[in-house]
């Protein structure tokens, strides 16, 4: 077993606890949900229609839109949104299916039932049901899969799954997070069919003995898989967590382990929130979902503040951290000492050749060239900032996987892309970053931001104030490339940059 393999292992008993636990309750009220309204739907033809399509909506929403939804609008943060998402797209298939098994009842069957003086809800509950089970069961067994597999699009969000196996491998180019992700995502599945298909089987054959066999390898696999969790609720191990947030980029997860390192060396128990989007990990930290986060100044200047001047860094760091203060209770314990700011970067050669220093220069030839972004990165008022400010105008847009924009500009499939200052592959692939003469984009120094919660504990903010001030751009640098050059692991980073700030205070 090479370290790369047991590294990643260790992760799973938590990430597949979780995603079990998410998958499981979801489950059971979809089932809450769908079968009553799938025996009304029987009973009351002209709600069919209506219930069925409205599912039927809900299951063309994709998933991560869902979960977006859920965010803005409510508020909610982890496990919450990604259950209501999880639940609503388990309907369909129950739904569907009772309504479905209920109907292909023999009709015969029904009318004999009534002529020996059953009830309606008699025949229900004894004759349709039964025999209605199978297709029932089969459309559970449908929910299932597609269950297990939307669960791994709930990391952005907050809840832990095996997607943060292949998130985080995505981002760090991991192959082995990714496949060990894959595969127990998918052996899950296999698994939960498998004997919900028993099930199905058990209900066809009439075998009850069938029937409590598959219920009972249901019990065993939730059971085993939940244990961590249980271990957590029952031992204690969730009274005063301290969560630590990351965005999903490869600097968010060296970072937030250093966070978590400092924590974990004063005594607490800490959990580490990856792969988060801007405006959730912000809404989180606010409402005390996680405890602390690193962001940079003009992301919140920008995103949150939605300011568009520049008035230096000294003074957007001031504004900044009286602002959070003010309206969420927020405390900005310090700059870590680096900037990683947005700039346009392009192929070192052919910048030279063309003569681009800057994004005025850039300008002038943007007409023929294709330029690649992150997700964000378009509707972020950084890019409109710098478009309406050099009057930009590509010939194409690409959006990429922060993880494979830079190959995309060193392998020429686009011209120039939005780059991070201090990623290592800049100087890896020879890029060459532009100048911002007209200062569009406003200053991005990293920042530890403390929820209003965790800033009433002074123990804490006495662990993290090592921090502060002690990461310089060279060494985020370093720390960055160690990962996305080097395909050191994340811990390795998160050690070099903990041994410089070890160095500096020493």
């Amino acid at each position: 077993m090479n370290d790369a393999f047991r590294e990643q292992l260790q992760y799973l008993p938590d990430y597949l606890g979780a995603h079990l636990l998410l998958t499981v309750s979801a489950l059971a009220i979809g089932i809450a949900i769908s079968l009553p309204l799938g025996l009304a739907a029987t009973r009351m033809p002209r709600l069919r229609a209506p219930l069925l399509t409205g599912a039927s909506i809900i299951q063309t929403i994709p998933g991560l839109a869902l979960l977006a939804y859920m965010v803005v609008l409510f508020s909610l943060f982890g496990f919450a949104p990604a259950l209501i998402a999880l639940v609503l797209y388990s309907i369909l298939p129950i739904l569907r299916n009772t309504v479905t098994g209920i109907q292909q009842v023999d009709a015969s069957v029904v009318e004999a039932a009534r002529g020996i003086g059953m009830t309606e809800n008699q025949i229900l509950l004894r004759v349709q049901l039964p025999l209605a089970m199978p297709v029932i069961i089969a459309g559970i067994r449908t929910a299932t899969v597609w269950t297990v597999g939307l669960a791994t699009i709930a990391t952005p969000v907050g809840a832990t799954s095996l997607g943060n196996y292949i998130f985080s491998g995505l981002q760090t180019q991991n192959n082995v997070a990714v496949t060990l992700g894959c595969f127990s995502a998918a052996a899950l599945a296999l698994i939960l069919d498998g004997l919900i298909g028993l099930m199905e089987m058990a209900a066809r054959r009439r075998n009850p003995k069938l029937g409590v066999l598959a219920v009972a390898g249901l019990l065993v696999v939730v059971g085993s898989g939940l244990a961590p969790q249980l271990s957590d609720w029952f031992g204690g191990g969730q009274r005063d967590r301290i969560i630590v947030g990351a965005k999903g980029f490869t600097e968010q997860y060296i970072l937030a382990e250093v966070v978590a390192d400092h924590l974990r060396d004063a005594g607490y128990d800490v959990e580490v929130r990856q792969n988060l989007g801007s405006t959730v990990v912000f809404q989180a930290l606010a409402g005390n979902a996680i405890s602390c986060y690193i962001d940079y100044t003009g992301t919140i200047w920008a995103n949150h503040m939605q300011r568009e001047d520049n008035p230096g860094a000294e003074a957007v760091l001031a504004q900044m951290s009286a602002e959070l203060d003010s309206e969420y209770g927020i405390k900005t314990l310090g700059a870590l000492g680096f900037e990683n700011a947005y700039a346009l970067a392009m192929r070192g050669g052919d910048a030279r050749e063309r003569g681009i220093t800057t994004i005025d220069d850039l300008a002038v030839r943007a007409p023929n060239l294709v330029m690649g972004s992150d997700y964000e990165f378009y509707s972020r008022p950084e890019w409109y900032a710098l478009r309406d400010a050099y009057s930009l105008e590509f010939k194409d847009k690409k959006s990429f996987d922060p993880s494979l924009m830079y190959s995309a500009v060193a392998d020429s499939e686009v011209d120039v892309i939005s780059a991070f200052s201090t990623d290592g592959r800049i100087a890896a692939y020879d890029l060459a970053v532009l100048g911002d003469p007209r200062n569009a984009l406003p200053p991005y120094d990293a920042v530890l931001f403390i929820s209003p919660k965790a800033a009433e504990d002074a123990t804490l903010l006495d662990a993290l104030r090592p921090i502060i001030g002690e990461i310089s751009d060279d060494e985020m640098r370093e720390a960055n490339k160690i990962v996305d050059v080097d395909r050191g692991t994340v811990r390795e980073a998160a050690d070099y940059l903990n041994e410089a700030i070890g160095r500096s205070l020493n």
